[in-house]
């Protein structure tokens, strides 16, 4: 899941960011990159990590873009 490019800075974010991008509390956000369904954070030395923040972005739109194509389909089957 890796939408940074080349050329462009790589802007990290700390956790209390990601919980106010996302909407999930920390455990869950931890329980979700641990299985891959969320992008994982990235150590930065020693006990500190954040996110990359395109990368948690290009998430919440995968989940918007998932949910509202649901939403077409059960529409379409009425």
């Amino acid at each position: 899941m890796n939408t940074a490019r080349n050329d462009e800075p790589v802007e990290f974010i700390r956790l209390p960011e990601v919980i106010k991008l996302v909407g999930y509390k920390t455990c869950k956000i931890y329980e979700m990159a641990k299985t891959g369904e969320f992008p994982k954070q990235v150590r930065l030395g020693g006990r500190s990590v954040a996110w990359v923040k395109s990368e948690v972005i290009a998430w919440n739109r995968a989940q918007l873009e998932a949910a509202r194509a649901g939403q077409e389909a059960s529409t379409e089957s009425k």
